[in-house]
């Protein structure tokens, strides 16, 4: 598939990107030279087989790896020229992570599960106790505040996991099968949710299987055998 020309003013911005991993005396080649850029305030969802190299490339945007070859632009900053702390304060600052089993901390209540990452933060002035509540009450969960996960529902797990990711006010948000645990209403309510956040003007990025999942974003993005092999484009 040629690839569109990529944008100079994108958030994200993958110029010819490839990432290829040595296993014993094998190459794998988890992604060949991939050119994709993302708009702030976009929802894309990435599909495709297993091995297509869709989580390969959430890695890679996520800083917790970086392109054999290739470059990787996160708001203009080339992640091959960052150091090991500098790539840490991308993340910690930047991006926001909401995975499928929402890791939280079992015996922490929700307030303190949105507060840890806050505690790593450089960017946050504000109070951190404020902040969490903050966010916990745009996920819809000021009554749940002082809830361990065992006392919350799977649906409430995530809205916490949101809450966390959200805390640090990150400009992306990579959410890996975020309802891949949940039922088809809760899974209705977590996506309405990351809408929103696209529409308060917050990248959104989240791998799927689930079709009904992906008619959520404004792009889908289908990978095969490491290359884009389509994209389409739901709204125009």
């Amino acid at each position: 598939m040629k690839q569109a020309p990529i944008s100079s003013d994108a958030i994200i911005r993958c110029d010819s990107v490839s990432k290829t991993y040595i296993m014993g005396e094998q190459k794998v080649h988890a992604l060949r030279d991939v050119s994709v850029a993302f708009a702030a305030g976009e929802m894309t969802a990435i599909m495709g087989p297993s091995g297509s190299g869709k989580s390969t490339l959430m890695n890679l945007i996520g800083a917790l790896d970086v392109p054999t070859s290739g470059d990787l632009y996160i708001q203009g900053r080339n992640l091959a020229k960052l150091d090991v702390d500098e790539l840490a304060d991308l993340r910690n600052e930047t991006i926001g992570f909401v995975f499928q089993q929402f890791n939280l901390l079992g015996r922490a209540t929700a307030l303190t599960n949105v507060k840890l990452p806050l505690r790593y933060s450089r960017k946050l002035d504000e109070d951190i106790d404020a902040r969490a509540v903050e966010c916990l009450q745009l996920v819809g969960l000021g009554d749940r505040m002082g809830h361990r996960p065992m006392q919350l529902s799977g649906g409430q797990q995530q809205r916490v996991a949101i809450a966390r990711a959200l805390a640090g006010r990150p400009s992306i948000i990579l959410a890996d099968e975020p309802t891949g645990a949940l039922d088809t209403q809760t899974s209705g309510e977590i996506m309405d949710l990351l809408v929103n956040l696209g529409q308060q003007g917050i990248t959104v990025i989240l791998v799927t299987h689930e079709a009904e999942v992906a008619a959520y974003a404004q792009r889908q993005i289908h990978f095969r055998d490491g290359v884009i092999e389509r994209e389409i484009r739901t709204e125009p």
